[in-house]
């Protein structure tokens, strides 16, 4: 993907057709840690916590009970 002389960037279509991007579709930019990322502008700002809950999301591979999660919270 390249950005244009006129500084566009073409968004793939599967990505503009999950997320509902049409055109006149208003968008802002986020800058943090060195990384760019655009959200709908009316959808709520996720603050850095909340990005990164939602970039780990789904990644754990192992199902704890609620008991080994307390230990695993209460130990020192």
């Amino acid at each position: 993907m390249r950005i244009t002389s006129k500084g566009q960037v073409t968004i793939p279509k599967h990505l503009r057709d999950k997320y509902g991007l049409v055109p006149e579709t208003e968008v802002d930019f986020e800058e943090c840690d060195g990384v760019v990322t655009f959200v709908r502008a009316d959808s709520p700002r996720l603050d850095r916590r909340d990005r990164a809950v939602a970039a780990l999301r789904g990644s754990g591979n192992r199902r704890l009970s609620t008991d080994e999660l307390l230990r695993l919270t209460r130990e020192d």
